[in-house]
């Protein structure tokens, strides 16, 4: 049997191009290099075609383009002979949607909060203007919603098999809400001048015992469409008449038609440029096509870890590489869910089952005491050791030589803090508003804090997420930890230095909120639903707003020396000595042995063999200045 800790895992890319199969190849050699663990890219069902794996469009099927689930049984088989391990690559924060593939999102489009899946999504229904009942931005055009609505692009289809309408943007489908069809056919039918035939009759009957806007209830909506399937001729006379709703007629009558019937949805289609200030869903990141899920919601955990659970108890999964847990509302609570799954679903006698976080940890910064997580994945060590083999005095010369080539006098520090501004006001500028007004909201409803005036509340708000300094903190119902206060507490005093006014006040008020302890009292007079929600809202905000502004903005914009420039790393740190080295490890062997030691991941912009050339320039940093001269 494989170790119950590994100790060598190596990744592999699953995708069409690479499945199951060619993997249960590679095994022989793998074992061959020592390795104890295959370390599977996410090969739950993902969008079609997908070259990654973390676009999954349902958590509890084996995705067919690797082999589905006869060849992750061959992969099971190999590695059992052999004696190794398989560890998953597993993806609870966000799902992907748009397109026609994901049940559970088309399901939320066609029913709105009615929906049997809307609390599975973090989506804010009531912020969506013209919508009073509650609707979700959907992002996906590519010129604006009257150019490509004239154009003809986005049109009205049935499908006769289901018995269903949706809009089509090119391969985006949009479900049509049943409590619509009745108007639909009522137009067709008089547009195809079938009312005095049989089946114009029947559609006509059949729209008629349909009124009103709640009808057919969300339960009965599948016998609904089924009944409008079996009508005889329905096809045909629907053909006919969907013109009524297609602009390249030139009708006019066709665009508003069809602009009417989108307005009276549970969704509003949008330019894609409106994602930045507008969108109404949590993303990864700034991704519109992986929505956020609330895996904080008891149903949707259970829903997500079925097929996991299953592979758990069947003994074909021996670990856990849990993605990006900054995007989860409370970490904590997920994985004491999950270590309760694992204890109950594994293997009577089994070996113990091995458990890593996704977590990029800023210097200093140590990994929360999550239940059942062994550690990281191990970017804080790739980078320790990138700069344990770099010469301080080499890198001294090669700041300089930089500062000189780049005509820039700002540090890093400038820089970050820079490009923090700009996503605030560009790529989450729409997360960033509705925290704002949130705390707004929350100040308003005291009569201690009601004259804080909402614009100062939102430059209070802005000048602290510039100076936090790690990606999150992990709040629990009770309260931060002590060092996720002292790190709140640090970026508050940042904030309030840098403040002009004589309302300095408020940064205790904003302090208090993000710690909780504004609620901390049930007579505190403020809501405590809405305390709750924008404590736990800004650490699901600050983990993308690092990533945009530091991984995906400053790396590129400070080139000292390239190899320290990689996710979670600092790239105006220093050498490390190895007095220093050897100490982080003794640190780390007391309180976290168990996590992966990284020297490469899927992240990493450059391998080993680029990073270890790089750092060489350290030591020839005078040779390396006169050649750049």
């Amino acid at each position: 049997m494989a170790p119950a800790i590994p100790v060598e895992t190596y990744r592999i890319q699953l995708s069409s191009k690479f499945g199951f199969a060619d993997a249960t190849a590679l095994v022989p050699y793998l074992k061959s290099l020592g390795i104890s663990h295959v370390n599977a890219s996410p090969f739950l069902k993902s969008r079609a075609g997908s070259a990654h794996g973390y676009d999954v469009v349902d958590h509890n099927a084996v995705n067919p383009e690797l082999g589905g689930e006869e060849g992750l049984e061959l992969l099971c088989d190999a590695l059992l002979k052999a004696d190794m391990g398989l560890i998953l690559d597993f993806v609870p924060n966000h799902m992907g949607v748009n397109y026609a593939d994901n049940p559970w999102w088309l399901d939320v489009l066609e029913f709105g909060p009615k929906s049997a899946f809307a609390a599975s999504f973090d989506i804010e229904w009531k912020s969506l203007q013209g919508h009073p009942l509650g609707g979700i931005l959907i992002p996906i055009l590519g010129k604006p919603y009257g150019e490509a609505l004239r154009a003809g692009e986005i049109s009205l289809r049935y499908d006769p098999d289901a018995g269903s309408f949706s809009v089509w943007y090119y391969d985006h489908r949009l479900p049509i809400g049943p409590s619509r069809y009745g108007e639909i056919l009522r137009k067709i039918v008089d547009h195809a001048c079938a009312g005095d035939e049989p089946a114009g009759r029947q559609l006509l009957e059949f729209a008629g015992r349909y009124r009103g806007p709640h009808n057919p209830p969300r339960e009965k909506a599948a016998a609904f469409k089924s009944e409008l399937a079996a009508i005889i001729g329905a096809q045909e006379i629907i053909a006919r008449g969907l013109p009524a709703y297609d602009p390249r007629t030139g009708e006019p009558a066709a665009i508003l038609a069809l602009h009417h019937l989108l307005e009276r949805q549970h969704y509003r289609l949008a330019y894609w440029r409106l994602a930045g200030s507008e969108i109404n869903y949590r993303r990864f990141f700034d991704i519109n096509d992986l929505a956020g899920l609330r895996i904080e919601d008891r149903a949707t955990f259970e829903a997500v870890h079925r097929l996991v659970r299953r592979l758990i108890g069947s003994g074909r999964l021996h670990g856990l590489r849990i993605d990006h847990i900054d995007g989860l509302r409370d970490p904590h609570q997920y994985f004491r869910r999950l270590a309760r799954l694992i204890e109950v679903e594994k293997p009577p006698g089994g070996k113990p089952f091995y458990v890593v976080a996704e977590k990029i940890l800023a210097e200093g910064e140590r990994l929360p005491r999550f239940a059942g997580v062994a550690g990281s994945t191990g970017y804080e060590w790739l980078n320790l050791i990138s700069r344990l083999l770099a010469d301080e005095r080499g890198l001294a010369v090669l700041g300089e030589t930089w500062g000189e080539v780049s005509g820039t006098a700002h540090g890093f520090d400038e820089i970050l803090i820079e490009a923090k501004r700009r996503v605030i006001a560009n790529i989450l500028a729409s997360e960033f508003t509705v925290l704002a007004r949130l705390l707004a909201r929350i100040a308003a409803g005291h009569y201690t804090t009601r004259d804080y005036a909402p614009e100062r509340l939102r430059a209070a708000f802005e000048l602290f997420i510039l100076h936090f300094p790690v990606y999150r903190s992990y709040l629990t119902p009770s309260g931060p930890s002590r060092g996720d206060r002292a790190v709140i507490d640090e970026a508050i005093a940042k904030a309030r230095a840098d403040w002009f006014g004589s309302d300095a006040g408020i940064f205790g008020f904003l302090r208090d909120a993000l710690t909780l302890v504004l609620i901390s009292s049930d007579r505190s007079g403020y809501s405590i639903a809405r305390g709750r929600q924008f404590a736990c809202k800004v650490q699901q905000f600050t983990g993308p707003m690092m990533a945009k502004s530091l991984e995906d903005t400053s790396l590129y914009r400070y080139h000292r020396c390239l190899a320290l420039n990689e996710v979670g790393g600092n790239p105006a740190a220093g050498a490390l000595s190895v007095e220093n080295f050897h100490k982080r490890m003794e640190e780390r062997a007391a309180s976290g042995a168990h996590g992966l030691t990284a020297t490469a991941t899927h992240d990493t912009k450059r391998g080993e063999d680029a990073r270890a050339r790089l750092l060489a320039l350290s030591e020839l940093a005078g040779e390396w200045t006169q050649s750049v001269r």
